[in-house]
Parts: C-alpha cells; structure tokens; sequence
C-alpha cells in the first residue's frame, strides 16, 4: 500500500460511515506516512487510535497525539521490566513505562491491554501500577492462539473473540481487507487495491465470515454501536490486541 492507497482507505471509510479508526501494526510509528495519515483522518472528522509500543514517538507524534480526537493505547505485560521485556522480546520496558507517564502528564488519552501470557505472570501488579500512572482504562486478556501465540498451530475460527467483523474490520499492508487483525492472512474478505471498500464491507465474503465467526462463538455477543470500545484492541472479552 502506497500513501496515496492508505489516503483513499481513509477517505472512503469517512464516506462509508465509519466513525474511528486505529493504526495499529508492526508498529505504526515507524511507519514513514503515520502522522499524515492521522492529520488525514481527523480532517475527516474521524477519530483515531494510535496502537504503539511506545519505544520510538518523535516529536511529532508527540504534537499530533495531542491533538482532540486522538488516542493512545498499548500493551503493558508486567511491572518487573524482567517479565515484560520476556514477552516483547527486547529491553522496552522502561521506555514503554517512561512514554505512559509522559503521555498522562500531557494530558493524552491513554488505554492499556495487559495480556497474560503466563499463569504466574504479574497481571494484577501491572494493573495497579498502571492505575497508580493515571491509566482509566485498562483491560486483561489471554493469548490468542495466532501468530507467535498460535506455537505452529493452523488458525481456527473458534479462537477469536466472536465480535470481530462486527461493526469493524482490518485492512493490512497489502490492502486486505479481514474482520479483524487476528484473522489476516487467513480469513481474507477482499482486497481494497481491487475493489471500494464500502463493498468489500458490505459484501457476500465479509457476511460468510460474520457467520462462521458467529456460529463458533455460539451467539452475536455484542452490538457495536452500544458498546462502541468492544472488540477494539484489548477491550476485554473480546480483546483483538497486536501480535505486540
């Protein structure tokens, strides 16, 4: 996807109705158009979440995070930066913990997925100390069985939250388009560089999806528009959070 494609993603969900979107990776502040795109959305009048690990923010996401209508989240896996820099895989901890904190001072709306990648991992602890920051929204979820979490097994509809598709949808790197991050790659509805996306939303392989991912949770446990935050990444219950 080219600028110019992540431009038209982002002009045709504003005509399409949607009202929020995330950026969400990888991670997006590495990416070299990350804050034209976010200056694109509000000025379509959509707000817009920023999915970041927090290591690298340069000045100017630091002025467009502060920016009304947009939004801050992250997973945070442990107040021992020990534990933490085990699940992310480097020493980002006291980097990720520092960006937090500076980002409550500042006044930026912050969001927090713990994922609990363990059974003695310190969830609670990092959900207080969070909380002691000033985080107001914080959530806990398990690993869901795709990408590192999946240990070589196939993806399978029944491991996600049964909200994805709902109201929402993933468009990856290279323009397809999924029900959510998780089932990329795997449960492909259509390619946004071949069709509008209004139509790949709207149409027979996004509504095939919807099925079968309601059919394995059992019921259509959510409905978007009363509980707008559901299904976003790390709401809990039906947490789609970034494969870090």
């Amino acid at each position: 996807m080219t600028r110019q494609d992540w431009i038209s993603v982002i002009d045709q969900a504003a005509e399409a109705g949607v009202r929020r979107v995330t950026l969400i990776g990888g991670e997006p502040t590495l990416h070299p158009d990350g804050v034209f795109l976010v200056e694109r959305a509000l000025k379509l009048g959509l707000s817009v979440e920023l999915y970041s690990n927090l290591v690298h923010l340069s000045p100017d996401w630091w002025r467009i995070l502060r920016r009304t209508g947009v939004s801050l989240a992250t997973s945070y896996y442990s107040d021992r930066a020990k534990e933490h820099n085990a699940v992310t895989g480097r020493p980002s901890h006291a980097r990720t913990l520092a960006n937090i904190r500076k980002a409550v001072r500042l006044g930026i709306p912050v969001r927090a997925g713990i994922v609990a990648t363990t059974d003695t991992q310190r969830v609670d602890e990092a959900r207080r100390e969070l909380e002691a920051l000033g985080v107001k929204r914080i959530s806990v979820d398990h690993v869901r069985p795709f990408g590192r979490g999946s240990e070589g097994a196939a993806p399978d509809v029944s491991g996600l939250c049964g909200r994805c598709g709902s109201g929402r949808a993933s468009i990856g790197p290279d323009g397809g388009v999924s029900p959510c991050v998780f089932s990329a790659g795997w449960m492909g509805v259509g390619n946004v560089q071949d069709m509008p996306l209004a139509a790949i939303l709207g149409g027979d392989a996004m509504t095939e999806a919807n099925v079968a991912i309601r059919a394995a949770a059992g019921s259509d446990p959510c409905d978007p528009d009363d509980v707008p935050d559901e299904c976003s990444p790390g709401f809990p219950g039906s947490e789609c959070t970034p494969r870090n």
